[in-house]
């Protein structure tokens, strides 16, 4: 695995606790989690703790992830305390282990209760006020609150550009997990469409579109996880984004495409969109007509597909810069 970010010398100054839930091998914030982990880990000690009791299997079987156990003395021992994805409010364990010197919310979610959860601390508890991060400015201004935008870690070294294919069809396609409210229901006309024009559409996470998709040789719809990001995504022509009922906060997986040098095609509501300049590094739509309009465009342009796919590659690059991850690790290093 490549280690850009770590340009620092490891300290035993600073111990940073990482708490997340852990339930989800295929999560957003706990992909953010153990990025996180990685990158902080060249410049101190870092443990990772799961905060839910229904924690992975698979996840511990491959990371250093602790269970909270006041019993048998199995608890974060002070120094920086990160939560990611996860709260502290209506647990008996905060109450039993020591006193975080800093208390940092990385905040991924929509839901305001979740703020007030993490906020709004307990008299009881002593511990130090939250402070507040964010994973985009799509968020805060949704939100309209305060805090540092961080977006969400990716180790783009993983990604490597994709060469044009000489050989089949065009592909469209798209990752996520395997829930329903991560498809748009108009999405479904949209995809016939395209296998009826002799476009070939893979979609991991695309079980729920079982019963709504009739088979066809061009359609592959596979369970989440199959491959991993970096396996799948070169797979494709283009990289093809929108949700249903759940509104991307940050949306990792258009970044990583992204760092395939696939060129993507976004519904525009979503935090990704702050970093997508239509046209120029992606796509932006907002009707299903006006997507349709541009993967014909970039099916019969591959020049434009490869333009944009470049410039979406050097997009990744400097969000994810080690200049611009070093900034970002320096908050957590205080």
């Amino acid at each position: 695995m490549a280690r850009r970010a770590r340009v620092g010398q490891v300290s035993t100054a600073i111990m940073i606790h990482l708490f997340n839930g852990f339930q989800n091998p295929f999560g957003g914030s706990e992909l953010e989690t153990l990025e996180l982990h990685r990158l902080l880990s060249a410049d101190s000690q870092v443990r990772l703790w799961a905060t839910s009791s229904r924690v992975s299997d698979e996840l511990t079987r491959h990371f250093p992830i602790r269970r909270i156990s006041p019993l048998t003395r199995n608890v974060p021992d002070g120094g920086t305390y990160v939560f990611l994805g996860a709260h502290w409010r209506n647990k008996a364990w905060p109450y039993l282990i020591p006193r975080p010197r800093r208390l940092i919310y990385v905040f991924n979610t929509f839901h305001p209760k979740v703020i007030a959860l993490t906020t709004r601390m307990p008299r009881m508890l002593g511990w130090p006020d939250a402070e507040l991060v964010l994973i985009s400015d799509f968020q805060r201004r949704m939100l309209q609150v305060d805090g540092v935008v961080h977006p969400s870690p990716i180790d783009i070294d993983r990604f490597t550009p994709r060469l044009a294919r000489r050989d089949g069809p065009f592909t469209v396609g798209r990752l996520s997990r395997d829930t329903p409210d991560k498809h748009h229901a108009d999405d479904v006309a949209l995809y016939e469409a395209l296998l009826a024009d002799g476009v070939a559409v893979r979609i991991q996470g695309g079980m729920p579109l079982k019963d709504r998709l009739a088979p066809h040789p061009q359609l592959e719809l596979l369970p989440q996880g199959q491959f991993a990001a970096e396996q799948f995504l070169p797979t494709l022509d283009v990289f093809y984004y929108r949700t249903g009922s759940h509104v991307e906060t940050f949306g990792r997986v258009v970044f990583e495409a992204m760092a395939c040098g696939l060129p993507v095609v976004c519904h525009s509501h979503g935090g990704y969109a702050d970093h997508i300049r239509h046209g120029e590094n992606g796509f932006l739509f907002e009707t299903t007509q006006q997507a349709a309009l541009i993967l014909a465009e970039l099916k019969a342009d591959p020049a434009l597909r490869a333009t944009v796919g470049h410039k979406a590659r050097q997009t990744v690059e400097q969000l994810f810069s080690p200049q611009a991850l070093r900034q970002r690790l320096d908050f957590y290093l205080r």
